[in-house]
């Protein structure tokens, strides 16, 4: 145990902790109603949401297990750069005009957005139900990266007091914040976590690599240790990994903003050019993350040893190993706030799904913008227990196995939602039907490699899982869509109208 970093650490976590609660009073709005609550009343500009979208899909999950893939498989890690690249010019198309619709009509889930505009319950079930299932293990394993941070810092120990007490503080303190100020709690203490990231990450690219010999000493004893290994990587990727790298960094760059916590994020800015300029200005998190991999190889080639196979320890080991205690400290802090920020994002999203689209829908058609709200807050601490058991009751392996279902279900919403920002030609019950072909087919193919991998082959190919069922679900919605269109099916009143999708203006 390292008295200097500990202190450290528990400083700025203390900080953040003040900051949580201070922000019920940041831009004070009514927190007992919904879209105050979950979307911070649609207000926020584009510096805050820059930090929050960086917050809400920079995760710690991801500064742990990028670069501890690397450490353990060589270049197929690095397929987490090209996705978040190719997502941009995606989001700068596509998104402005789901803002637009969302806040022209009020709509506060994507769920409601598809409901209107289809007259669909079933099509709103399909979309709150898969992203609540892609969300709680996706929560889980943010825990994963605090756990990790809590061992090497030497605060855990054995036992329940030991192993398990400092995470469920931690996660306590998390959920009555977040249960207090809404989205606004994550939307301040991203600002500093993602200032402490980049501080960490600038130092370790240039303090490191001086320190082990450059870069080319660096890859040099990777590919030599990676060769080694009892299943071989390399530095470079394989002729016969490319079609699963590309279908992997396509799959994860079209789901990703379709996950309940992305678009919660986008539906509380402030206009669509909000969107718009954060869509250009996100990349600078693109080069953070090519950095973030290198960490990887450093790891490798400071000589890190990890327990057993648990390659998520490379990198805070390699920050111990490296740093000063007092920079460790810190170090340490950026991962663990980096996982608070995206916990806290996306249970009150799955809570907004939950509240909007279940609970009102089925339950309590009446329920007022206060009683929804009331249900969403509760329904946030919820889902952060259910990862917390999640994460403590399930051996750390299986609970990897299932976040690769996460973007393989959000990949089968994505022609619900956006095929309908362009066209009404899709049918309702073809989209209905496809996504459930889709989530059933992309789930047997997780389960057919026991959810050890998302990569599966087709037709000798091997590819992502989650791209084989979307191509299954769209053949699906086609020729489904032509034979009901034909048969002049009614495809339900659409309640948005054109100038809908171009608005600039907000509805509370």
């Amino acid at each position: 145990m390292n008295t200097t970093a500990i202190v450290v650490f528990l400083v700025l976590f203390a900080f953040v902790t003040v900051l949580g609660f201070y922000a019920s009073s940041w831009r004070r709005g009514d927190l007992s109603v919904l879209h105050e609550w979950g979307l911070a009343g649609r207000q926020l500009g584009t510096f805050i949401t820059w930090f929050l979208l960086g917050g809400d899909l920079y995760t710690a999950y991801t500064f742990v297990a990028v670069p501890a893939l690397v450490f353990g498989a060589g270049a197929l890690g690095f397929f987490a750069v090209p996705y978040t690249i190719i997502v941009y010019p995606f989001v700068f198309a596509v998104l402005p005009r789901l803002w637009s619709v969302a806040h022209a009509k009020g709509y506060i889930t994507a769920a409601d957005y598809v409901k209107a505009r289809f007259e669909s319950r079933g099509l709103a079930l399909a979309v709150a139900v898969t992203g609540i299932l892609a969300t709680m293990p996706y929560i889980a394993l943010q825990l994963v990266g605090m756990q990790a941070v809590l061992q090497v810092l030497g605060i855990t120990g054995t036992g329940f007091l030991g192993r398990d007490l400092p995470l469920i503080i931690a996660f306590a303190i998390l959920a009555v914040y977040t249960y207090t100020s809404g989205l606004r709690a994550p939307a301040l203490v991203a600002v500093v976590k993602d200032t402490l990231i980049y501080i960490t990450i600038i130092a370790a690219v240039i303090l490191i690599p001086a320190h082990l010999g450059g870069f080319g000493h660096i890859f040099a004893l990777s590919q030599a240790h990676l060769k080694s290994l009892p299943k071989p990587g390399s530095t470079l990727l394989a002729p016969k990994a490319y079609a699963a790298y590309a279908t992997l960094a396509l799959g994860s760059a079209v789901a990703l903003f379709f996950y309940p916590h992305a678009l919660t994020a986008v539906f509380s800015t402030s206009s669509r050019q909000v969107v718009r300029r954060n869509a250009a200005f996100l990349p600078l998190y693109s080069l953070m993350l090519g950095f973030i991999a290198l960490l990887g190889y450093m790891a490798i080639a400071a000589g890190v040893h990890v327990p057993g196979t648990d390659t998520n320890l490379a990198v805070p080991l390699l920050f111990q190993k490296e740093f000063a205690p007092w920079f460790f400290g810190l170090a340490s802090a950026a991962i663990l706030i980096g996982a608070l920020v995206p916990a806290a994002i996306m249970s009150i999203a799955a809570a907004n799904l939950f509240t909007r689209n279940i609970y009102k829908e089925y339950f309590a058609p009446g329920a007022t913008p206060q009683q929804e709200a009331g249900v969403a807050k509760v329904v946030s601490l919820v889902v952060k227990l259910g990862a917390l058991v999640f994460v403590l009751g399930i051996p750390l392996q299986f609970s990897i196995y299932l976040q690769t279902l996460g973007g393989i279900w959000i990949l089968q919403t994505v022609p619900m939602i956006v095929g309908s920002l362009y066209t009404r030609w899709f049918h309702r019950s073809a989209l209905l039907l496809g996504w459930l072909v889709g989530m059933v087919v992309g789930t047997a193919m997780a389960a057919s490699v026991q959810f050890k991998s998302s990569l599966v082959a087709v037709f000798g190919v091997l590819g992502y899982a989650g791209i084989w069922a979307l191509i299954l679900n769209l053949a699906v919605v086609v020729v489904l869509t032509l034979a009901l269109n034909a048969a002049r099916v009614h495809n339900g009143v659409d309640a948005t109208a054109d100038a809908d999708y171009e608005a600039d203006s907000v509805t509370a």
